[in-house]
């Protein structure tokens, strides 16, 4: 099952990266998160806009009583802004915050592909950039069907959200 050990060397780390991923799409390119972490996947409904978030932060939902806030990958990313499409969705995960409480959040993605044993062996670090670029978030990429899937580390990818009050967040 995928891990997060940061303390690991290289070749440690992307061993205990194998494991089920969840893939999706954000435009042209496919990203993975561990099977794990997820939820649930649901269709887009209302979000309830709340004010002075960063845009990537959408607002919240009401599932099932619970409020979720809601973080738009896209936007994170800095991608341009899609239009709805029928395949697009919101994936629920637990993720842990820096304090160590778990809390629920929603991330708008254009559409779920699969769910894929990804092995060791098909997984390679995240390339030096060269530049002063944080991808601390970056579990590394695979190499799976002839394409190439980041796969990201969800908590450390949304620990910075976390720190941004939202009225009646759900922990767990």
């Amino acid at each position: 099952m995928a891990a997060n050990n940061t303390t690991l060397a290289p070749a440690g780390k992307i061993a205990a990266c194998a494991g089920k991923y969840l893939t999706f799409t954000l435009g042209c390119e496919s990203y993975g998160i561990a099977v794990i972490k997820v939820r649930e996947i649901i269709r887009p409904i209302n979000i309830t806009l709340v004010p002075q978030m960063p845009v990537f932060v959408k607002g919240v939902i009401n599932l099932r009583g619970k409020m979720i806030p809601i973080v738009d990958l896209r936007l994170k990313f800095e991608l341009a802004e899609a239009k709805d499409t029928e395949r697009m969705c919101i994936v629920v995960v637990q993720v842990v915050l820096r304090a160590g409480v778990e809390a629920l959040m929603g991330l708008v993605v254009d559409g779920v592909e699969e769910v894929a044993n990804i092995a060791a062996a098909d997984i390679e670090p995240t390339p030096d950039f060269g530049a002063s670029l944080d991808t601390a978030y970056i579990l590394g990429m695979a190499k799976l069907k002839g394409s190439v899937k980041t796969l990201l580390d969800i908590d450390k990818l949304l620990q910075a959200e976390a720190a941004v009050p939202l009225p009646n967040s759900v922990e767990n």
